[in-house]
């Protein structure tokens, strides 16, 4: 079965773990790589702090397979 991450400041994401997904705080460009780096292979909705995506801009043409929201300002 499929699930949904979040990667993001802990502000912005601490909720999502009551809804089941599994969330990765990132409060740093290398945090959110290493975030990144460690999604397990069955996410397929990824959920982005507007920081965390832009960190993140390059990386995520690598993962095709992923349907990819960016949390609104």
């Amino acid at each position: 079965m499929a699930r949904a991450a979040v990667i993001g400041e802990t502000v912005r994401t601490a909720g999502f773990a009551l809804a089941g997904a599994v969330v990765a705080t990132a409060e740093t460009p290398e945090e959110t790589l290493a975030a990144w780096r460690a999604l397990p292979g069955d996410i397929a909705v990824l959920i982005l702090s507007p920081h965390a995506a832009g960190w993140l801009s390059d990386a995520l043409s690598t993962r095709r397979d992923l349907l990819v929201v960016v949390m609104p300002e």
